[in-house]
């Protein structure tokens, strides 16, 4: 990409993309390191996990305890805020302030979350520690060291090449690799016919297989994000490697009756941004409020005689 520069900066960019690629299909790498499936040793893990988070600039350990919690709790309405997407009820929204309604509108906003939600996940969010509680000293020094080791590494290599290209470079890997991670966890578990239960009648099987998409990628796409299409399987039992993801999926026909979705019909999911609980699926802001609006007049009229 470096020597590309002087040559043409759109075949940079363009070699960057293709660089983002790479990147994001590292992250599955370290992914399955994460939930100790991508070798048999636990300190293989450890190690590939962390080594390929300097070039994801995901902190390993901190990330791998949030992960955790994520799959520990998808699709659970009394345990929302753990690695996923805020998702508001219906209600919840409406009982929001003004103020908080339309942050959480800006907030899911797909322009939002997939133009500048790369910038705000790399220069904040994945640089400060947001949970104490759920984390060990250790993991959340993971953070800060992460940090450190990326600011040596690009300081460093900016000083060689310049920072300009470095920016230029590194940005575009950045940008291209975490708008893709976004929009294939968005679209693997936010669908309207997606599933959210409050306990006790919440169940992990049900979430793994009712709550996540099989996304059906063309092969090179599939290749760039690891398997990771096959969501439902992943969170039904992650122990499996992204390396075996399809194979399983090809000797079980019950995971093939799912929600599958393409690249053309994840769009349509674009703007579902609330679950209803009544209806049991995740609804537009429109929607959403045109039936509350619709049951508060029904009470009204029932309260009234």
């Amino acid at each position: 990409m470096y020597q590309s520069i002087p040559v043409s900066i759109p075949l940079a960019i363009a070699l960057g993309m293709i660089a983002g690629g790479l990147s994001m299909r590292i992250f599955i790498f370290q992914h399955d390191c994460g939930h100790g499936s991508f070798f048999k040793s636990q300190r293989a893990n450890n190690f590939t996990g962390w080594f390929c988070s300097l070039i994801t600039l995901v902190p390993y350990f901190y990330w791998r305890k949030q992960h955790a919690l994520h799959h520990a709790t998808n699709g659970n309405l009394d345990k929302r805020g753990y690695g996923d997407m805020t998702t508001y009820t219906v209600k919840e929204y409406v009982s929001l302030p003004l103020i908080k309604r339309i942050l959480y509108r800006i907030y899911r906003n797909p322009f939002m979350f997939l133009i500048f939600g790369p910038l705000l996940l790399f220069l904040f969010n994945n640089r400060l520690v947001h949970d104490k509680k759920h984390t060990t000293p250790s993991e959340r020094w993971n953070v800060h060291f992460t940090n450190l080791a990326i600011l040596l590494v690009i300081g460093g290599i900016g000083w060689f090449i310049g920072y300009g290209e470095m920016v230029l470079i590194a940005g575009t890997m950045m940008w291209t690799a975490t708008s893709a991670g976004i929009w294939l966890f968005y679209v693997q578990h936010q669908f309207d016919d997606a599933y959210w239960r409050r306990n006790p009648e919440w169940k992990y099987k049900d979430a793994a297989l009712q709550g996540s998409t099989y996304f059906k990628l063309p092969r090179i796409l599939q290749w760039f994000t690891g398997n990771i299409g096959y969501h439902h399987i992943h969170h039904l039992q992650v122990s499996i490697p992204n390396y075996n993801l399809q194979k399983v999926f090809e000797s079980h026909p019950e995971f093939h009756d799912v929600h599958t979705i393409t690249i053309r019909s994840s769009f349509k999911m674009m703007f579902l941004s609330l679950w209803d609980e009544e209806q049991r699926k995740l609804v537009s802001f429109r929607e959403g409020l045109k039936r509350e609006l619709s049951r508060s007049g029904a009470g009204l009229i029932g309260e009234n005689g």
